[in-house]
């Protein structure tokens, strides 16, 4: 037997071996982070394709090398705009985003100090520059303040969060956060990935705060492909002129660019279009016992076989959860993942609460 087979067996006998899903049928599919049913949307797609006729398939090079199109100009002050920023930086995804801004803005002697339940975008981020990163316990002011008094650091604090987070729909205490970097002269750097959007400009502005760097994707709400920055004209051009993973990859498909700017055309002439969303997500919460908020929804269980036994029986009656296993999740932390769109109805999460209590 190879080693190869050998780490297969292993990731089989704990349950997290991975397959890809058949293709996506009919019923009612909670796997989508497609929030607001945009990626279908007509003025959408034409967009996209009018994009792809004139300018071609592919962004073609680094864009410090060549810009193919001003899409990517428009995108980027319908986003300053947008969020309140002074400048916006693209990037091939938000997971190149995360890497790109850490590994600008960074050095040796920076300290960085990160939810323990932060994306892995931003952990693979932090732990791949030559800061040294200390992790506090999940949305605890307290132990981060704990840990800022009792870490000497010659170079610059960096704080990082999330804002929503990904597999447990909860949100970051942001106005604790932003004070405890104010006293500490910390560098805030929040991902608004889940809760542009649905949360309108995100959390963030939610919260009235300004954070020195958010983060975000364009392939959530804003249902197309990519990642940005959001910072300052100072921190911009360092991410311009550092940012590995902007400099050395292919700018987005032009295409990728005009349906995410029309996505957020739309977002903005309809400031209400996510209320339903979030009125929804707070009934489900209601119904399954949560005072939460958030348009992600987890449901704990014993175990990852238990997890995808549970997935397996909703999908025979027509309903569409991922199992959510380690190491996406923590260890004995193995959970449904229900994603709601706007298209999802009381109705529809009605009987999805139903089905979990009579199977739970």
């Amino acid at each position: 037997m190879t080693w190869v087979e050998q780490k297969l067996r292993q990731l089989e006998s704990k349950g997290i071996r991975r397959a890809l899903p058949p293709i996506e049928g009919g019923g009612l599919c909670f796997a989508s982070n497609d929030y607001l049913d945009l990626s279908c949307n007509e003025l959408v797609k034409q967009a996209s394709i009018d994009a792809t006729i004139r300018f071609g398939c592919s962004g073609r090079s680094s864009r410090l090398l060549q810009q193919v199109c001003d899409l990517y100009e428009q995108l980027e002050q319908a986003l300053s705009c947008f969020l309140g920023y002074e400048k916006i930086l693209l990037f091939g995804s938000g997971y190149l985003a995360n890497f790109g801004v850490f590994n600008a803005i960074t050095q040796r002697n920076d300290c960085i100090f990160e939810d323990r339940l932060n994306h892995a975008s931003l952990i693979d981020a932090t732990r791949n520059t030559p800061a040294k990163v200390y992790r506090y316990t999940h949305n605890d002011p307290r132990d981060l303040e704990k840990k800022l008094q009792q870490t000497p650091c010659s170079g610059n604090r960096l704080i990082v969060t999330d804002s929503l987070f990904s597999m447990d729909g909860d949100i970051a205490p942001l106005k604790d956060l932003e004070r405890i970097a104010k006293k500490y002269q910390a560098l805030l750097i929040v991902d608004e990935a889940h809760a542009i959007g649905p949360f309108s400009g995100g959390l963030c502005q939610r919260a009235g705060i300004k954070p020195d760097i958010i983060t975000g994707t364009l392939s959530k709400a804003l249902c197309s492909y990519g990642g940005f920055a959001a910072t300052s004209e100072p921190l911009y051009q360092l991410m311009l002129s550092l940012s590995r993973t902007g400099i050395f990859s292919t700018a987005l498909p032009p295409a990728c660019a005009a349906a995410a700017l029309q996505a957020l055309k739309i977002i903005t002439s309809s400031p209400k279009m996510a209320a339903p969303l979030l009125e929804n997500a707070q009934y489900f919460h209601t119904l399954l016992g949560s005072d939460r908020i958030a348009q992600i929804v987890p449901v704990i269980v014993t175990g990852n076989a238990r997890a995808q036994e549970l997935s397996a029986l909703l999908k025979e009656e027509g309903i569409h959860v991922p199992a959510i296993r380690p190491p996406t999740v923590p260890e004995h932390t193995a959970r449904l993942r229900f994603s709601l769109r706007l298209s999802h109805t009381k109705e529809d999460l009605t009987r999805v609460a139903q089905l979990l209590k009579e199977h739970l």
